[in-house]
């Protein structure tokens, strides 16, 4: 891992995360994605608090998402879905409008990872992260490979306390 590493003798600390899937086709039965972030969750050592799956609806999505940073079980939101550049993909509309910061970085190291995956098609992702009170919002592309990488990747290591030199976690303080 270039730039960063695990400190075992750090303690881990367990979050409880919410995963949105924002799309006009997918339900709880065929969410491939949803289905591939909560098992990464899980295997993580983290808490799936909650899951849902809804239409690409600007005010559906704030709703939901609003009501898990409400939430004190809800430290990480993770959507997948609705970042493309089509009319109905309004994810990042949504919720930057919630952020009280946006996580520049996230979006550089995102199409670098993504690059290597899917070419010059990274350019049609406006996958973004930001904090909105004490929750971190990870915007993700809806295609499995896209939450994969993005779990794999940057995700897990930024939610791992045990990350150094530093991780999202620092910044989470108590609801």
């Amino acid at each position: 891992m270039p730039g960063g590493k695990i400190d075992t003798e750090r303690a881990f600390t367990a979050l409880g995360l919410a995963v949105l899937t924002i799309s006009d086709t997918r339900d709880a039965g065929n969410d491939t994605s949803g289905d591939l972030l909560a098992e990464r969750i899980g295997a993580a050592g983290h808490h799936l608090r909650a899951r849902a799956v809804i239409r690409d609806d600007m005010a559906g999505i704030q709703r939901q998402v609003r009501a898990w940073i409400e939430d004190p079980g809800v430290d990480v939101v993770i959507t997948n879905g609705g970042t493309g550049l089509r009319t109905r993909d309004v994810t990042p509309e949504a919720l930057r409008q919630l952020f009280d910061r946006e996580f520049e970085g996230f979006l550089v190291l995102w199409h670098l990872i993504s690059y290597e995956t899917v070419g010059v098609s990274t350019l049609q992702s406006r996958a973004c992260a930001g904090i909105a009170g004490n929750t971190v919002i990870y915007v993700l592309p809806g295609s499995t490979g896209a939450c994969k990488d993005g779990w794999d990747k940057l995700i897990s290591l930024q939610i791992d306390s045990r990350h150094r030199p530093c991780s999202i976690v620092e910044l989470l303080g108590p609801k």
